[in-house]
């Protein structure tokens, strides 16, 4: 099998992707108000735009975020890219990560609806037409309610990561026996450590919501949408081949 060689012998769509994430990346911090336009907020936050589906996939929080999204974006990119070819590998990222985005915001939708229930209908509106600029300005409400609810609401999600997590499951799926070497020490088959990232993320979402500021809906969001569009694919072969 050929062995691409370094960044500019990339394929076009994982070398595209690398530059626009790094590109956004540099301007983030150049503009740090860009991630009020670009990330994606919840459907119930006045910051919300639809096209934010698509450009929070651009953002990222800090550098390591960036790198290790990046990283895994380098290494299983490349390989999905050259046995797919660019318009399959384009399509199955942008469905992954558009469906990463689809599921954290439905969890978190309904999540907000179940605490907006418990409320007086005045505090929720109060949260709804200030909370975004109260957070904004680096404050929030003393209320554990209110602040909870307004850490919900107006609280962007940035990353690459639903995307990255259906491309780990590509390869886990197209390269089951391949060693991966977690940490760059410890050797595993691609097919178990997706058993176990998904475990560890449906553990994280459905048991342990303390807070940690990560969104696991979304890696699993992410791994959702690509089983599915896989084995849609597969499908469709099937049927053209009979």
């Amino acid at each position: 099998m050929y062995q691409r060689k370094g960044f500019f012998d990339l394929p076009p769509v994982v070398k595209t992707l690398l530059i626009i994430n790094l590109a956004m990346f540099v301007l983030s911090m150049v503009f740090p108000n860009l991630q009020l336009y670009l990330a994606a907020y919840s459907f119930k936050s006045e910051f919300f735009k639809p096209i934010q589906l698509i450009t929070h996939m651009f953002m990222h929080g800090d550098f390591w975020h960036l790198f290790f999204n990046m990283f895994a974006l380098y290494m299983f990119g490349k390989i999905l890219e050259d046995v797919w070819g660019q318009k399959r590998f384009f399509i199955y990222y942008f469905v992954t990560g558009l469906g990463a985005a689809a599921l954290h915001l439905g969890v978190m939708h309904l999540e907000i609806n179940s605490l907006m229930s418990q409320m007086p209908v005045d505090q929720v509106q109060l949260v709804l037409n200030e909370g975004g600029e109260i957070l904004m300005s680096g404050r929030n409400y003393i209320d554990p309610q209110l602040r909870d609810l307004n850490l919900m609401i107006n609280t962007p999600t940035v990353g690459a990561s639903g995307a990255i997590y259906g491309l780990l499951l590509a390869f886990g799926m197209l390269f089951p026996n391949v060693l991966l070497y977690v940490y760059f020490a410890i050797p595993i088959k691609a097919k178990y450590l997706v058993m176990i990232f998904t475990a560890i993320e449906l553990y994280l979402g459905f048991i342990n919501r303390a807070g940690d500021n990560i969104a696991h809906f979304a890696h699993l969001g992410g791994m959702l949408f690509g089983l599915i569009l896989i084995l849609f694919w597969k499908k469709k072969q099937f049927n053209r081949l009979n």
